[in-house]
């Protein structure tokens, strides 16, 4: 032992995982071909070049024992001399050093996810044992396990021929034979450009009028933040639309001098922005994502002068982008086909802002402080709404309206057709407004027109405990816009389902905010090819399985089964610093897994915890049963687990069931405001068997 630089072998803690692929260092000997070191023996790097790589890596990660070595600088330069050294340290990939106890500095080497045992095993079945693939065999996968009959014969090519533009790009050369190894196939398994696990384009019909489609809605769409003192800006605005969201809602003030028009969340120390900058704004943006028509939402505070300004800024800023109706009433409003590249306005009645608040200023306070600390980082636990669905509106009715966005009880609508200046009227496709007494009146709709309502959140919450099936009547013809209630002055949010569950077509968020209730939303419009419009399922529409009029509260039985399972993960090492989610250690991560939807599919799941561990490897399957799998979002959370304080958030993404391709499938993860990392990604694999679905989610780097 006097001349070999092994340092002493500590201990490793109880909750490993079975093969690990971070090390605190790799023992290495200078004196011999193998040494033992506290009954473990070890391979010095003159010989490694005589053993198999994966071995001598399995024997480098194994999860007994945390291992430091010296010299570092020495060992690891004589790792990269040969071919097969070179490879070895590819492998071991970069050190990461912790601190510990104050005086010493562990090192732990990462290393690149490998291919799973089901890749390999699909890998050699469609390879017939064979170490490479052909494209006949690759054509053959892709037909079979991906779904891709009609596209296999032309893909395959394409696939192999990109697959190795990307291996190779650093390193171009000629190749004989079109073929792929397990590693370029693992490659193109995770590679999101070439495998995207949900399609890209829109794929629903879309000639039927707009009242049958989800539109992509947002709340307040000129705020940067709170919803008492932040900006007012067309930035937002700008990132909204190039997120897919077809509902804008500008608030119109006149401005000081009471002779423009200005942007602003009126009685509030928000600051304004000009609303022809917004216009302008949204002419550039309209369609960068999306060809499908723009509704811009007027809460109109203004004079009839200045109506009449409106009037001329929208006709000359739109010209002929702008669609409006040759007669006041509409039966049937037009298609997103029909409104392609064109941009409708919608207007409603101003709020009233006679008086202060008081109450709700100090509810707002009281909720502020109520927020947990996850509330801070990534947003509550969405809620399954159970309660709501059951809540007793007994002694609530009177209050119906005190949160009310259309204003007072009056017709809104015949108020605005006395006082609106004629040339301003004429530019409104949809209007709103509802008539005089209860709510409930106004679900019953107009034979002879088209009309919008707008629902606070608590208002939506008392009309669906006893009247949820005329909700969903009331929206196969008319619009039902939802709004966030009065008190959410931070600019939170409220569990969209709810309101998409009862067919509401504008189920408003605010989206400069985040957290769990915006991710569903996020989630919920990648369907269509992330056009900003869903076609509504046709059990909302009239005739359908479920009845006539689909009741929410009703007992469906199971119509399909979700098996997920959990294998890896990584990416996190690229996109975050090292000791990001801990000073002393790689993180602990555990992934959550569930369902959100309706109240009887919604639940989450939890993974074990692997500690110390950059690329974790879960392994662990769940069954999720569903019984409206067309409104079923797959949720996925990754977080890393902290014994002293709140767990770090490492990532989410959410995903419509019924739009994931079949088999295996690369999906990127997101941050928490829903922007997509560069490198941390999962790999989803399907396969359908009758009425069930077998998903398999694996969290792995491209």
């Amino acid at each position: 032992m006097d001349k070999c630089k092994c340092a002493l072998v500590k201990k490793k803690k109880e909750r490993s995982p079975p093969i690990r692929t971070l090390l605190l260092s790799a023992v290495l000997c200078q004196d011999e071909r193998s040494h033992k070191v506290g009954g473990k023996e070890y391979i010095k790097p003159e010989a490694l070049n005589k053993v198999r790589i994966n071995s001598f890596v399995k024997v480098l990660t194994t999860p007994e024992l945390i291992i430091r070595y010296k010299p570092l600088n020495d060992d690891r330069r004589q790792l990269g001399k040969s071919g097969s050294h070179r490879r070895i340290a590819e492998k071991l990939g970069a050190m990461g050093n912790y601190k510990c106890c104050f005086c010493f500095t562990r090192r732990f080497i990462s290393s690149s996810a490998e291919p799973p045992a089901d890749v390999r095993n699909t890998f050699a079945f469609y390879a017939e044992d064979g170490g490479v693939m052909s494209p006949e065999q690759l054509r053959r996968f892709l037909a079979d396990r991906q779904g891709e009959v009609a596209t296999a014969a032309d893909a395959a090519d394409r696939i192999i021929e990109r697959i190795r533009e990307m291996r190779h790009r650093h390193h171009p050369m000629k190749f004989s034979r079109p073929l792929l190894s397990v590693d370029e196939f693992f490659h193109y398994l995770f590679s999101d450009e070439l495998n995207p696990a949900i399609r890209s384009q829109v794929h629903q019909d879309m000639t039927a009028p707009l009242s049958h489609y989800f539109i992509y809605t947002g709340h307040n769409s000129y705020l940067k933040g709170n919803q008492l003192s932040s900006d007012s800006s067309d930035v937002p605005i700008i990132k909204a639309l190039q997120r897919g969201v077809r509902v804008i809602e500008l608030d119109m003030w006149p401005n000081s001098k009471k002779d423009d028009i200005d942007i602003v969340h009126g009685r509030t120390l928000t600051s304004p922005v000009p609303l022809i900058k917004c216009l302008r704004s949204i002419k550039e943006h309209a369609f960068t994502a999306s060809p499908y028509p723009v509704v811009i939402t007027l809460e109109d505070h203004l004079t009839s002068d200045l109506q009449a300004k409106v009037a001329e800024m929208v006709t000359q800023t739109f010209g002929d982008m702008l669609y409006y109706p040759k007669s006041e009433s509409m039966e049937e409003l037009p298609s997103p086909e029909a409104l392609s590249r064109r941009i409708i306005l919608s207007t409603k009645p101003p709020k009233e802002y006679l008086e202060a608040k008081s109450e709700k200023v100090k509810e707002s306070g009281s909720q502020k402080r109520k927020e947990t600390v996850e509330e801070d980082s990534w947003g509550k636990e969405v809620t399954d709404f159970k309660d709501e669905l059951h809540y007793d509106i007994k002694g609530g009715q009177d209050q119906d309206d005190e949160d009310g966005d259309d204003g007072g009880g009056d017709d809104d609508d015949s108020k605005f057709g006395q006082s609106a200046a004629p040339e301003y009227k004429k530019l409104i496709t949809i209007r709103a407004g509802k008539p005089k007494g209860h709510l409930v009146h106004a679900l019953r709709g107009d034979p002879d027109k088209v009309r919008r309502l707008s629902l606070s959140e608590q208002q939506l919450e008392k009309l669906t405990a006893s009247h949820g099936t005329e909700i969903v009547r009331f929206t196969q013809k008319n619009m039902l816009r939802i709004y966030p209630k009065g008190t959410r002055v931070t600019s939170s949010n409220y569990n969209p389902m709810l309101g998409w569950m009862h067919g509401a077509q504008m189920v408003a968020l605010n989206m400069q905010g985040y957290g769990r209730s915006l991710w569903l939303m996020h989630g919920f419009y990648r369907a269509n090819g992330g056009c900003g419009y869903v076609k509504k399922p046709g059990f909302l529409m009239k005739g359908e399985p479920y009845g006539e009029i689909f009741d929410p509260k009703r007992i469906l039985p199971v119509k399909k089964i979700l098996k997920v399972k959990v294998y890896l993960g990584d990416g996190w090492l690229k996109d975050f610093k090292g000791t990001y989610f801990d000073n002393y250690s790689p993180p602990d991560f555990y992934a959550r897994v569930g369902i959100a939807g309706v109240p009887a599919d919604c639940i989450m799941k939890k993974t074990k915890i692997i500690e110390d561990d950059w690329a974790p490897v879960w392994d662990e399957e769940f069954d999720f049963k569903l019984t409206v799998p067309e409104l079923a979002l797959l949720r996925v959370e990754v977080h890393e687990y902290d014994m002293s304080d709140k767990d770090d958030f490492g990532g989410q993404t959410c995903l419509p069931v019924l739009e994931l391709r079949p088999g295996i499938r690369c999906v990127p993860l997101c941050d928490r405001k829903g922007i997509q990392y560069k490198s941390v990604r999962l790999l989803m694999g399907s396969a359908s068997l009758q009425n069930q679905v077998l998903l398999t989610i694996n969290r792995t780097r491209c």
